[in-house]
């Protein structure tokens, strides 16, 4: 019986001790916190969005940073496996919107208490409390770990400790710096799946949603992806769903000159979003343009877009000419924000960066420098979209750790 040591009681680690066991090892966990999952229960919003229904061609497609290197783990342990796992052991699931899977019960804490169960079941040692500050190695392979000031020895290791976001939740870095001394090559960490920071100060829409938008990151002037969803104003910028999925396809504003685009009317073309315009005007004649939009926009997003315009909101509407009406047009069609940073990375939902992948084996998760030790979750330099291929990722990455381990 060999003894396995998992640093780490997220999704990963988890999954990676119940894989180590059923193969007759003695496992134990190892846990900054009092509690296990503290990441995982705020996932989906609490409700656990465990995985997505996509091939896993979409899920590598969904995947920015390294997805390749996932080939072996998401076809040893495919959204399929996943979802068969939960249903044996008691979780039904359903798919939602994009493909999204979650429990029925709409409860992460439901999907926390089966991975607890398997971990009672066989018989897995959770020690809460216990700080990992370094690993033991003869120079070649894994011999224990240093935990709470003392020498613990084993046979293998699995680090599945998380990257850097959401650190209230444990995840601080701490396994970067241990692969580190080891001799690994650590990307350095990023936020992903992060709010965006503006130059234009859009605080009096704060807290305006737009459905149904489409917005383009830019940057030096080059498409580089385009999303189309919901958006959220922030008193700092812009947030919610498109805009965390175009966050990850940059590092960072040091990269260049970064710009998200938006079009308010995606529906519409500028011909008819102007005969819109005309006929909008013809109803409201005797008003004011600050007053006549109420139609086609939010009352906090309209001051802005007319001011964007170089309009006077005060000018009556039958007073227009035609060339003012094309400039609010372009305006609602092509909105221009002017990227100024990320939010830090303790707003990410995500790690962009980690373990270099290319000292990973992709087959067993096994670090290519020292034997014995093994590598799970958000550690790991790889990151996807928002959908649950980031949980999927976990689970498939502790999986092929464990029974390798």
């Amino acid at each position: 019986m060999k003894k396995v040591f998992v640093v780490g009681c997220g999704p990963a680690g988890m999954m990676a001790a119940i894989m180590s066991s059923l193969k007759g090892n003695e496992v134990i966990i190892f846990e900054k916190n009092d509690r296990p999952g503290k990441k995982l229960m705020i996932t989906g919003k609490g409700r656990c969005n465990i995985t997505n229904s996509a091939s896993i061609k979409e899920f590598i497609e969904n995947t920015p940073t390294n997805g390749k290197f996932l080939y072996s783990a998401l076809n040893s342990f495919s959204n399929a496996d996943l979802i068969d796992f939960f249903n044996k052991n008691g979780l039904m699931t359903k798919v939602e919107r994009g493909g999204r899977v979650f429990p029925v019960s709409d409860k992460a804490i439901d999907v926390l208490d089966v991975l607890l169960k398997l971990i009672k079941e066989n018989h897995i040692e959770i020690r809460f409390n216990s700080k990992v500050t370094d690993i033991l190695t003869d120079g070649s392979s894994v011999k224990g770990i240093i935990v709470n000031g003392k020498k613990e020895f084993c046979d293998s290791l699995i680090l599945a400790p998380g990257g850097k976001s959401y650190p209230s939740t444990g995840s601080t870095g701490d396994g970067y710096d241990m692969a580190k001394k080891l001799g690994h090559r650590i990307i350095e960490p990023h936020p992903a799946l992060v709010p965006l920071v503006t130059f234009e100060d859009v605080s009096e829409m704060m807290g305006l949603t737009l459905k149904n938008i489409n917005a383009k990151l830019c940057i030096d002037g080059k498409l580089v992806r385009e999303e189309f969803g919901e958006m959220l104003f922030t008193h700092f910028g812009l947030s919610g769903p498109v805009i965390l999925t175009l966050s990850s396809f940059f590092k960072s504003v040091e990269s260049g000159d970064v710009v998200i685009k938006l079009d308010l009317k995606p529906a519409l073309s500028h011909e008819k979003l102007d005969e819109r315009l005309q006929r909008d005007f013809k109803k409201y004649s005797k008003k004011e343009l600050k007053n006549s939009l109420n139609d086609l926009l939010p009352r906090s997003l309209i001051p802005y877009v007319i001011k964007v315009s170089s309009l006077n909101p005060d000018k009556k509407v039958s007073e227009l000419s035609k060339a003012e009406r094309g400039a609010l047009v372009n305006v609602m069609k092509d909105l221009v924000f002017h990227i100024k940073s990320k939010r830090s990375i303790n707003e990410a939902i995500i790690t962009s960066g980690g373990i270099s992948t290319k000292e990973i084996n992709p087959k067993t998760m096994e670090s290519r420098l020292i034997k014995g030790l093994f590598f799970a979750g958000e550690i790991i330099d790889v990151d996807a979209l928002t959908g649950g291929f980031n949980l999927q990722i976990s689970f498939s990455t502790g999986y092929l750790a464990g029974i390798n381990s």
